[in-house]
């Protein structure tokens, strides 16, 4: 019976913060709703990283790989054929990316079948290494993907990207998204597979003398991870409405890795916590580098600063709570009630 309370409560909470952001037009401006869609989008993002890393235990750095290609394709399907063929100067488009068109929810489950495809191409050759290793590795596959963005002209534009995407990425379609990522990773992570791939994640050969299929599991964990990653991209593609392979470098694949991090590996809202803390945060900084009225005198803006102070709030957090915010813990209801009992009593 307290189950069947809990997921009424969570169905109430999805539903509030659903009507809440349907009307969200009428009280927040442009650049709020803007930064909601993008916490959204870096919450997927972390998800699909926090799967791979921080319950299977695989340190990988490709994400920004499988990004690249879920936003790639999904524009791919959603761009009208005339606006390929007047947007793609370098080289025509070839067929049959040039006759493409589908609805918007098939281009963003297309992006992460797409990604989830060469995520399971890489991951035969790859997972059998381990810790440094396998991050180098995955690094270089993200950095093939990129180089190859960049000369398949007949098919991605080049180095020029793609532009005028349409801009279906709403509100709502980013929460509804992130919605699915989150029910999808909590049916397994909570169930005998998550069971599984903890086992992995904390003894690779105990888990291997159990009779576990260390190898498949893995394989299955990573490409999970890149179908997430590539359902993030094709909504990031949307979001931004412009795309090109110099968005997809490390970089990318840092601050996915920092949202992990910092939110609380092997936690899901850990996830959800530092996908938003660090969304905001990044943001909140860059008045840094504006010049700054106050007054009696005015300062003039830091280029650059902006990251430097970052730097140091991420390494205070991290020594503070190295484990992250949430650590290894999830937000529950019953912590809740408990904190509002302890704190009213």
């Amino acid at each position: 019976m307290r189950l069947n309370v809990f997921t009424l409560l969570n169905i109430l909470l999805m539903l509030v913060v659903g009507c809440a952001l349907w009307q969200a037009e009428s009280f927040l401006g442009d650049y709020q709703i803007y930064i909601v869609k993008l916490i959204f989008i870096n919450a997927i993002l972390a998800l699909s990283l926090n799967l791979i890393y921080g319950f299977t235990g695989l340190f990988s750095l490709g994400q920004a790989g499988f990004i690249a290609v879920g936003a790639y394709v999904s524009a791919l399907c959603i761009l009208p054929p005339e606006q390929k063929e007047m947007m793609w100067i370098l080289e025509p488009i070839i067929w049959p990316f040039s006759e493409l068109f589908t609805p918007f929810w098939a281009s963003v489950l297309a992006g992460g079948f797409v990604a989830m495809i060469f995520a399971f191409l890489i991951a035969v050759p790859v997972l059998r290494l381990g810790d440094d290793y396998l991050g180098i590795a995955t690094l270089g596959f993200a950095e093939i993907i990129r180089v190859l963005i960049v000369n398949a002209t007949a098919v991605t534009n080049g180095s020029l990207g793609i532009k005028g995407i349409p801009a279906h990425a709403t509100l709502l379609a980013c929460y509804g998204w992130t919605l699915f990522t989150l029910i999808v990773m909590a049916r397994l992570v909570f169930s005998n597979f998550g069971n599984v791939l903890r086992c992995i994640r904390d003894n690779e050969i105990a888990a291997s003398v159990m009779g576990i299929n260390v190898f498949g599991y893995k394989v299955l964990s990573f490409c999970i991870g890149a179908f997430f990653a590539g359902v993030g991209g094709a909504l990031l593609g949307s979001h931004l409405s412009t795309i090109d392979p110099k968005m997809f470098n490390f970089l990318l694949t840092f601050n996915v890795l920092m949202f992990v991090v910092a939110g609380g590996l092997g936690s899901l809202t850990g996830s959800l916590l530092g996908a938003t803390v660090i969304t905001i945060l990044l943001e909140w900084l860059r008045a840094i580098e504006e010049p700054m009225n106050l007054g009696f005198i005015e300062l003039p803006g830091i280029p650059g600063m902006r990251m430097v102070v970052f730097s140091l709030i991420l390494l205070a957090i991290i020594l503070r709570r190295r484990e992250g915010i949430m650590g290894t813990r999830e937000l529950t209801w019953k912590q809740i009630f408990a904190f509002c009992k302890r704190h009213t009593a």
